[in-house]
C-alpha cells in the first residue's frame, strides 16, 4: 500500500497565492501523501508557503515544478481533474469518493495525478482535455466554491479512507501496462494527422471530432500494447492514402 501511496501525486495548476501551496502541502501531509507537483505557480518558493505548510516542508522542498499540465502528468496512466462547474469539455464526472476508489485502483498499475486548477478560474478547457475524468465536490449550488487547500484536503481524506478500508489481503489483478499521458498525447497527434491524411473530415470541424475521440479513448484506459496496435493501423491508413493519391 505504501508503494501505491507514492504513485499518487497532487497537482496544483497556476496557483496564485503561495499560501495556498503551503496549505495544500499540509493537507496532503496529514493524510500521509508526499508528492506535490506545481504547474506554473505565480510565486514559489515563498515565505507564505512555508508558513502555511506548518511543518510539511518535505512536500514543499520536493515539489516538482513544470510549465504545463502535460509535463506534470506525462508518466501518469490516470489523471483526474477537480472542477467546481460544468465545462464545454464533457468528461465522466466522479464524486470525491468515486475518484478516490478509481485512483487507488489505478495506482496498483501506474502513476496517478489528482489535479486542481487556479483559485479564481479553475482548470481551463484545454487542461481538462488531458484528464480522464472530472471530480466534482457536491457543494451547494448558490455557494459552490471551496478554498483550494480545502478541496485538496477533501480528496486526500477520501484517498486515505479508501486505503484504510481496503483489506491488505486484496491483491490487485495483474494487467498490461496502461498508456501514459505522454504516450496518449503522441497517440492523439498521430490520430489527428491520420484523419487529415485520409480526408476524413470533409467539411466537419476537426476540433469537434478530436474532442469526442479524446473523450472516447481516455475513457477506455488504453494499454501500451493497444496504443501500438492502433498506431500501426494509423500508419497503414496513411500509407494507403499516399498510394491512392499517386493513382491517376
Amino acid at each position: 500500500m505504501a508503494d501505491r501511496n507514492n504513485r499518487i501525486r497532487f497537482v496544483l495548476v497556476r496557483t496564485s497565492h503561495p499560501g495556498n501551496i503551503g496549505a495544500a502541502a499540509r493537507a496532503i501531509g496529514t493524510m500521509g501523501f508526499k508528492r506535490l507537483s506545481l504547474v506554473a505557480p505565480h510565486r514559489f518558493p515563498h515565505a507564505d508557503a512555508v508558513a502555511m505548510a506548518a511543518g510539511a516542508l518535505e512536500q514543499l522542498e520536493n515539489a516538482a515544478i513544470t510549465p504545463t499540465l502535460v509535463d506534470a502528468t506525462a508518466d501518469c496512466t490516470l489523471v483526474l481533474g477537480c472542477t467546481a462547474r460544468k465545462r464545454v469539455v464533457q468528461l465522466e464526472e466522479l464524486s470525491p469518493r468515486e475518484a478516490a476508489a478509481r485512483a487507488l485502483a489505478a495506482s496498483a498499475h501506474g502513476e496517478v495525478a489528482i489535479v486542481f486548477g487556479n483559485e479564481r478560474t479553475g482548470l481551463e478547457n484545454d487542461e481538462l482535455m488531458s484528464c480522464h475524468a472530472a471530480v466534482h465536490i457536491p457543494s451547494v449550488e448558490d455557494f459552490p466554491s471551496l478554498n483550494l487547500a480545502q478541496a485538496v484536503q477533501l480528496l486526500a481524506y477520501e484517498l486515505r479512507l479508501a486505503m484504510l478500508e481496503q483489506s491488505p489481503a486484496v491483491v490487485a489483478e495483474p494487467r498490461e501496462a496502461l498508456a501514459s499521458v505522454d504516450e496518449m498525447e503522441h497517440f492523439f497527434g498521430h490520430l489527428a494527422q491520420m484523419l487529415d491524411d485520409i480526408d476524413f473530415h470533409k467539411g466537419r470541424s476537426p476540433m469537434t471530432i478530436m474532442k469526442r475521440l479524446r473523450r472516447l479513448f481516455l475513457r477506455t484506459g488504453l494499454e501500451q500494447r493497444e496504443v501500438r496496435i492502433l498506431r500501426g493501423i494509423f500508419d497503414d491508413a496513411q500509407r494507403m492514402a499516399r498510394l491512392a493519391k499517386k493513382i491517376p
